[in-house]
């Protein structure tokens, strides 16, 4: 990557493409959180992300071939990729086991956290820099995605706040492995190699976890839980995911970041139609900020400071 395209990439606002696209990766990403629930009673959650990633694993690599991805070509990825595997499996993880202990709305607003730690650590690894006012814009549409779900208080017990510190563990490693795939060789990687390690590295780390909390599958899942497997597993992993990383490639990462706050807001409009949960004018007032905040986000910024010169002497791993 040459000096002015890493410029390019940090500094420059998302294309109408890449937030139409970005737009649908959230609309699939909040469903995808209705179809885990929908399968939960089939297949328990540590096996169901296992089982999407043994599922994914083909979808990519056939897919990668198609295109002429060398997988196990020898390009000095192979560690970082390990890295952002060891992550991406404990990630889910940790989202998943703070789901048992806390409440969904509350689990929701932690894991959109995510996007703060990927604007700190751009500037510290990557020498992206926002500026005031897009920083003002990540604070805004966070304060949407709070309004539009809630942060309720009463009956919070140590229980629930380690519920709530796994759920931050779980973005603060989301937001690391963005910051991985962005500042790492693996950005020289072909998509759907990155994600390759990851989908990989992650099935022993989930299987291992499903051993640990005794989970088991007791019946033969409805055919609506096989079908919404399959669609975790080739769509949202298989497909979304290797998109997702494409365009860390070409964008700014903390940019690419902010927009994953519209996802919770997809969710509650999905729970409106197939889970008949209700809408309120207070959603509508918390969609406001978020899209707000991503105008802001988005603008470009006169104080935001090009990379630093180490973005093109990161570490070789």
């Amino acid at each position: 990557m040459s000096a002015p395209q890493a410029i390019t990439s940090a500094s420059r606002p998302l294309s109408a493409g890449a937030v139409a696209l970005m737009l649908m990766l959230c609309l699939t990403w909040g469903f995808n959180q209705i179809a885990v629930k929908l399968v939960l009673p089939d297949i328990p959650p540590m096996l169901q992300a296992m089982i999407r990633s043994m599922g994914a694993l083909p979808v990519l690599f056939i897919i990668g071939t198609l295109r002429g991805v060398k997988f196990f070509e020898r390009d000095g990825t192979w560690k970082a990729g390990l890295i952002a595997g060891l992550m991406f499996g404990i990630e889910f993880v940790l989202i998943f086991q703070g789901l048992r202990l806390t409440s969904a709305s509350r689990a929701v607003v932690f894991l959109y956290t995510a996007p703060f730690f990927v604007a700190l650590g751009s500037y510290q690894v990557l020498g992206e820099r926002l500026g005031a006012s897009q920083w003002l814009g990540l604070a805004v549409s966070f304060a949407g995605v709070a309004l539009a779900i809630g942060v309720p208080q009463p009956n919070v017990d140590s229980h629930v706040l380690l519920g709530d510190l796994l759920i931050v563990g779980g973005a603060g490693l989301w937001a690391a492995t963005t910051l991985v795939a962005k500042g790492t060789r693996l950005r020289f990687a072909a998509p759907e190699k990155a994600l390759g390690y990851q989908v990989a590295t992650s099935i022993p780390i989930l299987g291992l976890a499903a051993w640990l909390f005794g989970e088991t599958i007791t019946h033969t899942p409805a055919p609506l839980s096989i079908g919404l497997m399959a669609f975790q597993a080739i769509w949202v992993v298989g497909t979304t995911f290797t998109l997702w990383f494409a365009l860390v490639k070409a964008y700014s990462a903390s940019k690419l970041s902010a927009f994953t706050f519209i996802t919770p807001l997809f969710g509650v409009v999905g729970s409106y139609f197939i889970m008949h949960d209700t809408l309120s004018l207070t959603f509508g007032a918390a969609a406001v900020l978020v899209i707000a905040g991503l105008f802001l986000v988005n603008r470009p910024s006169q104080t935001a400071a090009a990379p630093r010169d180490a973005l093109l002497n990161v570490t070789k791993t």
